[in-house]
């Protein structure tokens, strides 16, 4: 009589073959379609500089992005997406439906402009001049977002080509307002996460990128953990006792409490929280107090900024500031009120899924091109309020000319801001990847 595990071993090897045979054809299948991403990105690379220098000549600030959002909401529905428009104000959200019940991910790009005169001698310089806060200004995609809509538009004609073998659904987001809403306004990512972006049908994961004129041409740099740092906006109120500026004795001098305040409030980042964990920066930006030469005030009040890159510093900060400025007002006889308004968080790359995206990121730009510990930035960014609420990755397009000395280059907000334009497929191919390289993850697990 022959055993019973003699008998189960021929099917277990059959059954072994085949479950080998489907993995490397799997395999095989996403080799094929990541040529085919290749392939289709450079068919769409002239389309996607049209766009951009259309959107740079036409730019659009916050919650005011008009015209961008019908061009991009026409594209999508040509594309045969399920599009949904007018989402915080102007966004625009298109659904490209792939293998059903598969994972569903998410791609994002910002939209809206700067009150910014644009210097730079292109012949698709943007002349557009409107009203921002009571003032006349000039209107200039001075922190590239009109590349970052152009290149979102240019992966959704890419996967909408492959949808057939697409894993799963892909979710593209252009959103309003990055650079904040207007006063007495709600906007940006906060607004969209709120009127319920991230559902129906709900991403697990989210990807975005931002152009960098100071970064290597055609790289692609990002960290794990705090990548942009929180901005949260700090308003002290100084309150002394009015008199003459010949006897201050008299009174309680809130400006010179206000200069204590200043200096003792730089000594948080120097000397009481631990640098090397992450970067702080507390700046006062404003003060105004008195009007006159002989008159001590009653009253200082001081506005600034407060960035932090890491989550628990960031509270740890919040209570030094507060402590500091009431204490130094208490010593002198005055009293402080101080309010910390919670902006943008940090922007924080889900570490897991940094690790698990980076060969793809590697193989887009090649390992030389990938900078995958770049130093943390200051700035903030509210893609952030996506992270909070799903894992995503948040990485920097170089976009510096390739024989250019980055350093020397204009930043992001400057009238003198411009970028190369043969590195935005870079930036479509690393979307498009990421996006299927990510589906094909989840749909394995």
């Amino acid at each position: 009589m022959i055993p019973r595990s003699r008998l189960r071993s021929p099917l277990l090897c059959a059954l072994c073959l085949l479950c080998i045979g489907v993995s490397k054809v799997s395999a095989q299948g996403l080799e094929v379609l990541h040529k085919d991403l290749d392939r289709l990105a450079q068919e769409v690379e002239s389309q996607v500089i049209e766009w951009r220098r259309d959107f740079h000549q036409h730019p659009e600030l916050s919650n005011r992005e008009f015209r961008t959002a019908k061009i991009v909401a026409e594209h999508l529905t040509q594309l045969g997406m399920d599009v949904q428009t007018r989402v915080a104000h102007t966004g625009v959200v298109g659904i490209l439906r792939g293998k059903p019940g598969g994972p569903v991910v998410a791609l994002r790009a910002d939209m809206d402009a700067l009150p910014v005169t644009e210097e730079v001698d292109l012949p698709f310089a943007s002349k557009v001049r409107t009203t921002y806060n009571g003032q006349e200004v000039g209107v200039m995609h001075a922190c590239g977002h009109d590349a970052h809509t152009a290149i979102l538009m240019a992966v959704a004609s890419t996967l909408s080509q492959v949808r057939s073998r697409l894993p799963g659904t892909v979710k593209f987001i252009f959103q309003p307002a990055e650079e904040g809403a207007p006063t007495g306004e709600q906007g940006g990512a906060g607004l969209m996460v709120k009127e319920g972006v991230l559902e129906n049908p709900a991403p697990s994961a989210i990807f975005g990128l931002h152009v960098g004129p100071n970064r290597p041409w055609r790289t692609i740099g990002y960290r794990a953990g705090g990548m942009m740092a929180s901005a949260d906006t700090l308003r002290i109120v100084v309150r002394g006792r009015q008199t003459h500026g010949a006897m201050p004795w008299n009174g309680v001098d809130p400006i010179v409490v206000s200069a204590q305040v200043v200096m003792a409030l730089q000594t948080i980042p120097s000397r009481q929280v631990p640098l090397t964990t992450a970067p702080v920066v507390v700046t006062i930006g404003s003060i105004h107090g008195g009007v006159r030469s002989n008159i001590i005030p009653d009253k200082v009040e001081m506005i600034g900024t407060i960035r932090t890159l890491d989550r628990e510093m960031r509270q740890d900060i919040h209570q030094r500031v507060k402590r500091t400025v009431v204490k130094i007002a208490e010593s002198a006889g005055a009293e402080a009120e101080v309010s910390i308004q919670g902006g943008v968080p940090i922007t924080y790359n889900d570490p897991e899924l940094t690790t698990q995206m980076t060969p793809t990121l590697e193989r887009v730009a090649g390992q030389s091109g990938v900078d995958t510990n770049m130093s943390p930035v200051t700035g903030a960014e509210d893609f952030s309020c996506y992270q909070e609420q799903i894992p995503g990755l948040y990485v920097i397009l170089g976009t510096a000319p390739k024989d250019a000395d980055p350093e020397t280059l204009a930043p992001l907000h400057s009238p003198w801001f411009c970028l190369d334009e043969s590195t935005l497929i870079v930036g479509v191919r690393a979307l498009s990847n990421l996006a299927v390289d990510y589906l094909s993850m989840q749909s394995d697990n």
